[in-house]
């Protein structure tokens, strides 16, 4: 009588910093940070607690190395698909930061925590290097780097930051036809305002239906690099 052979059983992946940061991440997508527990993250690792504890310290070291892991892969993307100038690379840069704070929701205020509450980890300094790079490659003398540098990262953010609150408040259906409508609100709201105090508000009221956030962030982005190349010229 033949025997069977008996199948080997597959090997699970080996528990490591990288694969917990991965799964966090995962987590904070879906149940946000109030559902990012120890006890989740051991649960969809299929481990313990206690060997999470080896590699993270606690959960504000863990929020700190999921926020880095994102920022990470989104300074090293090129959304445009062309780095063929300086330009070229701060709008890459710029587009994957933008896009990130969109896919992941809890991005924007995990940014914002980690600059302000650690800006001596690795989150600022690796936006700071990306951008840096870019703004000495373009000629910017020495004493304006930091100026210029801090003046693409605060807008980039800022906005980023902005867009991503109001697609969080649009919800996650239907969030075209919600953001349509909060936009006509706002227009009409504009339109009534008061001619003699807010006669420039009224005058971009119909601008504001309709427009494309992601054209718009770029357009401010022309508008920075073109004010850093106005104003820091070599020699002037």
């Amino acid at each position: 009588m033949a025997t069977r052979s008996r199948r080997p059983e597959r090997r699970q992946e080996p528990l490591s910093r990288e694969r917990i940061v991965g799964a966090a991440v995962e987590l904070l997508n879906t149940v946000g940070e109030r559902g990012l527990t120890f006890r989740a993250l051991a649960e969809r690792l299929s481990t313990g607690p206690g060997a999470i504890y080896w590699h993270i310290t606690g959960k504000a070291e863990l929020l700190a190395a999921a926020t880095d892991a994102v920022v990470a892969a989104a300074v090293s993307a090129d959304p445009t698909g062309t780095t063929a100038s300086p330009e070229d690379a701060v709008r890459a840069v710029a587009l994957g930061l933008f896009d990130a704070t969109e896919a992941h929701p809890w991005l924007a205020p995990q940014l914002a925590t980690q600059l302000s509450r650690t800006p001596g980890g690795t989150v600022a300094p690796r936006i700071f290097e990306s951008l840096g790079r870019q703004v000495r490659a373009m000629g910017v003398p020495e004493a304006d780097w930091f100026t210029a540098s801090s003046a693409l990262m605060h807008y980039i953010l800022g906005a980023a930051g902005q867009n991503a609150a109001n697609s969080a408040s649009a919800g996650p259906s239907g969030r075209d036809v919600d953001r349509d409508e909060f936009l006509d609100t706002v227009s009409t709201a504009w339109e009534g305002l008061d001619p003699v105090e807010y006669p420039f508000t009224r005058a971009v009221a119909d601008q504001v239906r309709g427009h494309d956030d992601r054209e718009q962030f770029l357009a401010g982005i022309t508008l920075v690099l073109a004010g850093i190349t106005a104003l820091h010229r070599p020699g002037r």
